[in-house]
């Protein structure tokens, strides 16, 4: 459950933290608390899976990242989490997940994300994943942007006056 406090934080920060050097002293003034109370509150509903997760959301195409491509591989179930995590933390994925199949018609099961600034980027990008999955690659296929959509973070809905 969350309190008043924690509404007023949720809603606070629903287009993002503040653009300062000390964000979290910036919402503890806007909302008469202390930055560290805003930090351990944060943290709370975090640990509490209220909120996923906090970090920075960079717009790619402004720091000229133009070329997209979320790749989609069919991997053995029994390897999804090692490659997964080894996917995961090449430099150039943004994101990186398992997905269920939707046979017959989407055998994938591995998504990750990549962006270049320029198509042979994201092509040599691809290729190196394929070079790290190796012989246990049962298929691929990439999804490129087209248009480029507005990104929003979590909105609340929740009236702590009525819930």
């Amino acid at each position: 459950m969350i309190d008043e406090t924690d509404h007023k934080i949720i809603q606070a920060t629903q287009a993002g933290l503040p653009l300062t050097s000390h964000p979290y002293q910036t919402l503890a003034e806007q909302l008469a608390l202390t930055a560290t109370d805003v930090m351990q509150r944060l943290s709370a509903m975090q640990n509490s899976g209220i909120i996923r997760r906090i970090g920075a959301v960079p717009n790619h195409y402004k720091l000229g990242y133009r070329f997209n491509g979320m790749t989609v591989w069919n991997i053995p179930d029994e390897l999804i989490d090692e490659l997964g995590q080894k996917v995961g933390q090449l430099e150039f994925v943004s994101h990186c997940y398992h997905r269920p199949r939707r046979l017959p018609e989407w055998p994938y099961n591995l998504f990750a994300m990549v962006h270049g600034k320029s198509q042979q980027d994201v092509d040599h990008q691809i290729q190196l994943i394929s070079e790290l999955i190796g012989d246990n690659n049962l298929g691929c296929d990439v999804l490129y942007s087209t248009k480029i959509l507005k990104k929003t973070g979590f909105r609340s809905a929740i009236n702590p006056a009525t819930d």
